[in-house]
């Protein structure tokens, strides 16, 4: 099943107050699916404010007993954790949101907003992940790193076309001795969301419910390949989002929102060069 919603609607953030809740944006089968399910991972364009909307009417949908976040650190949940936020400025200093690189909270305080289940934070520090592009994924987990498979290397075939992808996302400008790195950090970044959710199945009973992005989403090579290996009883549903039918990867299901408005990140390369 793999149905794609078209939504011609472009929602803008400074409308929420009056709406009072994202609503059918999530076709009805889609959402009878996520309900069903045990894990559900909500797959993102991190800057798309339609698909935080959509997110949005999905938690409200799930109820789940947890929600792991790649935009928030362990330390950051656990101090969330200990102090409930009431607004947006309490929640962007609790989670040191300024410091994250991620883009504003106004974007993601709806999702935060939508569950009040207990947090769970998957977001890599940069120490760890300079220290994956510097001694390899592995290096960086530790102790879990044999777990959930990282010291072994991909298949050629595999690497190949993760290297190919990294390239084209990052606008072919990266230099080919860079590609293995960014690789290793994202295979990273997927094992180290596995553990959050994990985690939070064991400690909550589930569902969990999972914000991230599309990369770390999709079926044939992101977080459900760590969950199928490590825990194959567990039922995962997978929605991917894209921008004007534009996405890669395998997904459950795909809602579609408009491109949002933004500067070419390409020109970021271009000013380096």
């Amino acid at each position: 099943m793999k149905p794609i919603a078209i939504l011609t609607a472009f929602l803008l953030l400074a409308a929420m107050p009056q709406m009072g809740r994202a609503a059918d944006l999530i076709p009805d089968d889609v959402l009878a699916e996520m309900q069903s399910a045990d894990v559900v991972i909500l797959g993102e364009i991190h800057d798309n404010p339609q698909h935080h909307l959509v997110q949005t009417e999905a938690l409200e949908a799930i109820s789940p007993s947890a929600v792991v976040w790649e935009m928030v650190t362990e330390e950051g949940a656990q101090r969330l954790a200990q102090k409930a936020a009431n607004n947006p400025e309490e929640l962007s200093r609790i989670l040191r949101w300024a410091e994250s690189g991620w883009p504003p909270l106004s974007l993601y305080y709806p999702v935060f907003q939508a569950s009040n289940a207990p947090v769970y934070g998957a977001m890599v520090p940069r120490a760890a992940a300079r220290a994956a592009m510097e001694r390899g994924a592995a290096t960086a987990l530790g102790a879990d790193a044999a777990r959930y498979g990282l010291t072994v290397p991909l298949p050629p075939e595999d690497q190949a076309a993760r290297e190919a992808h990294q390239l084209a996302v990052h606008c072919n400008a990266l230099p080919a001795e860079a590609l293995p790195q960014m690789v290793a950090i994202q295979r990273l970044r997927d094992a180290v969301l596995t553990r959050a959710i994990l985690r939070a199945t064991d400690e909550t009973g589930g569902p969990v419910a999972v914000i991230t992005g599309n990369g770390h989403a999709r079926k044939d090579q992101g977080i459900p390949t760590f969950l199928s290996r490590l825990s194959p009883g567990l039922k995962v549903f997978v929605l991917g989002q894209s921008e004007d039918g534009l996405i890669d990867g395998d997904f459950d299901a795909v809602i579609d929102s408009p491109m949002a408005e933004r500067e070419d990140p390409c020109k970021a390369f271009e000013t380096q060069n």
